[in-house]
């Protein structure tokens, strides 16, 4: 369609992940870097070091006593979950505005990016699966198309709306066939754009689980479900949240029970309070 032009100058518009962000999500992502290397590059950006001491020393952590340095938050926090708060700072840019199209306040879809890459984080753990960092990367900035195409979708609103109440469309199918690209689709494109690696871009592309492909695919499978916890939840669900599909095969293939499911649900919801105020300190 006519807007696909207009919204791909629009990608234009966005702040890209920093490069420091970019640099740690590459290493970590490397099998064969030295954590130690993530550690140096973090402690030689003073701005990344003073937003990263902030986050630990918030309540989310609890820490016995304050943090005042890179390394001792590595100790004290590890260095895994310094690596997450590293990447959520240089992602909250273009994720903590409102959104009329999707129905957000301001830092709705920010506290459900947050909340999504947390739950995706514990679902790998679960499943023992050795690409947790690049699971909560993508669980991170799998919505980044939102940020692009709310403006598109407020303009076309009422015809989305028609076809998921009268044609029983998903929400994304809906936005594929009024405004020509769905979020997911326009998100693998920004993710390439950005140069982010071929599975990352997989996983934001597919996080709906649109493609067949993906419902075999593990690390795109807890994305979608952390997403569909969210949902559950009442996270940043918004005006597109009900219009979803729910594949229970998922859980199936997953081995994950729907009791599993439940004590998911009430461990984070327990969480929220402290994930608000991680929310508020990145």
């Amino acid at each position: 369609m006519s807007n696909i032009k207009e919204l791909i100058k629009e990608i234009d518009s966005l702040k890209p992940i920093p490069q420091i962000a970019q640099q740690v999500i590459r290493l970590a992502e490397d099998p064969n870097s030295n954590m130690g290397e993530i550690a140096d590059v973090i402690t030689y950006d003073p701005m990344v070091t003073a937003n990263l001491l902030k986050a630990c020393n918030s309540a989310y952590f609890g820490l016995p006593r304050t943090v005042e340095s890179v390394q001792e938050a590595v100790t004290l926090v590890g260095l895994e979950q310094i690596v997450d708060l590293v990447i959520l700072k240089g992602g909250s840019e273009n994720l903590k505005k409102q959104q009329q199209g999707y129905g957000h306040n301001e830092g709705d879809l920010w506290r459900q990016a947050v909340s999504c890459a947390l739950i995706a984080r514990e679902l790998a753990e679960k499943k023992g699966v050795a690409q947790k960092q690049l699971i909560f990367t993508a669980a991170l900035v799998k919505d980044i198309g939102k940020s692009v195409l709310d403006r598109f979708v407020a303009d076309s609103y009422s015809k989305i709306e028609k076809l998921v109440e009268e044609k029983g469309y998903s929400f994304m199918e809906a936005e594929k066939a009024v405004i020509g690209i769905n979020h997911a689709e326009l998100g693998g494109f920004i993710a390439k754009k950005w140069k982010f690696s071929d599975k990352m871009t997989y996983i934001i592309q597919n996080h709906h689980m649109q493609d067949e492909s993906a419902h075999g695919d593990l690390a795109t499978a807890i994305v979608y479900l952390a997403d569909m916890v969210c949902m559950m939840l009442g996270i940043g669900g918004g005006s597109d949240g009900l219009a979803y599909r729910f594949y229970r095969d998922i859980l199936k293939n997953m081995e994950i029970t729907e009791l599993d499911l439940q004590e998911i649900i009430a461990g984070f919801g327990d969480k929220m309070k402290s994930v608000e105020e991680l929310i508020q300190n990145v």
